[in-house]
């Protein structure tokens, strides 16, 4: 798990949102591959999954307080090539949308 610290406040809608706009692009755009993340939201966290290729969540982002976000990352597949690509995106998206600063999940 990991806190990441942003210089705007954390508002879970529209990470959300922001994340669902972003993220599957800017995946393809990196990986150069069509997979699809689905993103749902789970009370006041961001699942991000792919079912039928991971089992359980890839991610899971938790708002911990107006300027803090904690990132769960699923231990089981921490060397695959496409997590570690999400995780290199998640990063850019973090600082491009919430000013995080040196994110580093």
């Amino acid at each position: 798990m990991k806190i990441i610290n942003t210089t705007k406040p954390v508002l879970i809608d529209d990470l959300y949102q922001y994340l669902k706009a972003k993220l599957n692009a800017q995946f393809a755009n990196h990986r150069k591959t069509d997979i699809d993340f689905e993103l749902l939201m789970d009370g006041q966290s961001i699942i991000i999954q792919k079912p039928g290729l991971y089992k359980g969540f890839l991610f899971k982002l938790t708002p911990t307080g107006s300027h803090t976000l904690e990132v769960a990352k699923s231990e089981h597949y921490v060397d695959d090539v496409n997590v570690l690509t999400l995780e290199s995106v998640l990063d850019e998206l973090f600082v491009k949308q919430l000013g995080a600063t040196a994110p580093q999940i």
